[in-house]
């Protein structure tokens, strides 16, 4: 099936739904549905069919997305591969600017090596900061058009007479 954090907002809160129901909006197995009431959502009463509150769906669903989130500190990166905040190795971090408002810290996790980014606004960046010690690197520039040829064919066809 699918969903894996099914959106709250998609339970409407003056509506009732069964298992079954709530399965399908939600995008999981009805086995994931009974799996969620016994951790905590609450269904209506204990008799079949199983009947569980819009609302209480909606709040169950909110607080299953909060509980995984990780706010990073400041002078802290989320590394993707540990799944927690850490200090960049070195305490260095590159910003790479995408707009003129904003773009992305670049650091590389001590433990597993692997690069982590995280997006900052430029009137934040000090704040965010910490103790890292950032080096502000311009973007790549794009190709683009020239009347110059790139490739050395592109350059004998030119010279054929």
């Amino acid at each position: 099936m699918g969903a894996r954090l099914p959106n709250p907002n998609l339970a409407k809160i003056h509506r009732t739904y069964s298992v079954h129901e709530a399965a399908r909006l939600c995008g999981v197995t009805r086995n994931t549905i009974r799996r969620w009431i016994k951790r905590g959502l609450t269904a209506c009463d204990e008799h079949r069919p199983v009947i569980v509150r819009g609302a209480d769906l909606r709040m169950f669903l909110q607080d299953k997305r909060t509980q995984n989130k990780r706010p990073c500190g400041p002078g802290r990166i989320y590394c993707v591969g540990c799944r927690s905040p850490k200090k960049p190795a070195g305490s260095i971090a590159d910003y790479l600017p995408s707009t003129a408002a904003g773009g992305k810290l670049a650091g590389i996790c001590p433990d597993c090596g692997s690069m982590m980014y995280r997006r900052v606004s430029l009137a934040k960046l000090v704040s965010v900061r910490g103790e890292m010690d950032i080096m502000v690197t311009q973007p790549h520039s794009r190709i683009g058009e020239s009347k110059q040829p790139f490739v050395k064919r592109d350059f004998e066809q030119e010279n054929q007479p």
